[in-house]
């Protein structure tokens, strides 16, 4: 499977700021083998060690994309690509509190995909306690270190027998982004 054909088959999916995703995780195609497409630990892209110049083309194909148990495809209706992914797909880059009462966190990933931190795109911690959201399907992006130390700034402690975990609350859910011990 060449790049230009998963083009060919993808032609017209994003057309504008409300474009639907694809319901790729309604496709269940033929496996058609691997791809030299590595996304980066820090969000890039690369296809045959040439990174990705066009964000349009990025968002193409992170559009396409699913995980299944630890590996990554890209899938049209009809085949279904495995590519390599270094740590996970997106990077959370952006935050703001969506109202004055700081009630609500907007994040936004390195693509534009813009959502409430909440029940539906929850942080978690990895075995390392470095935070992670959910941004759609059961795809992560890593919470990027600059966005991870002003949540620091918000964060409020809460103490247990063995160590203290820091706490944000957005959307009515509260997320730990972090622990030290006592």
């Amino acid at each position: 499977m060449s790049l230009e054909n998963l083009f060919a088959q993808l032609d017209g999916q994003l057309t504008g700021e409300e474009a639907k995703l694809p319901p790729v995780e309604m496709w269940d195609p033929e496996y058609c083998g691997e791809m030299d497409l590595i996304i980066k630990a820090n969000g890039e892209w690369f296809y045959n060690g040439t990174p990705f110049k066009r964000l349009r083309l990025v968002k193409l194909l992170a559009s396409v994309l699913k995980k299944e148990n630890d590996d990554y495809f890209l899938v049209t209706p009809v085949e279904k690509i495995k590519i390599n992914v270094e740590d996970a797909p997106f990077v959370l880059t952006q935050w703001q509190w969506q109202d004055e009462s700081h009630q609500r966190m907007m994040v936004a990933t390195h693509l534009g995909d813009e959502f409430i931190l909440g029940k539906e795109h929850p942080v978690m911690l990895n075995e390392h306690d470095e935070p992670y959201v959910i941004v759609r399907r059961n795809l992560q992006a890593k919470v990027h270190r600059n966005v991870y130390y002003q949540w620091l700034e918000q964060a409020t402690e809460q103490h247990t027998s063995d160590s203290t975990a820091l706490v944000i609350k957005s959307d009515g859910v509260q997320f730990v982004i972090g622990r030290y011990q006592e």
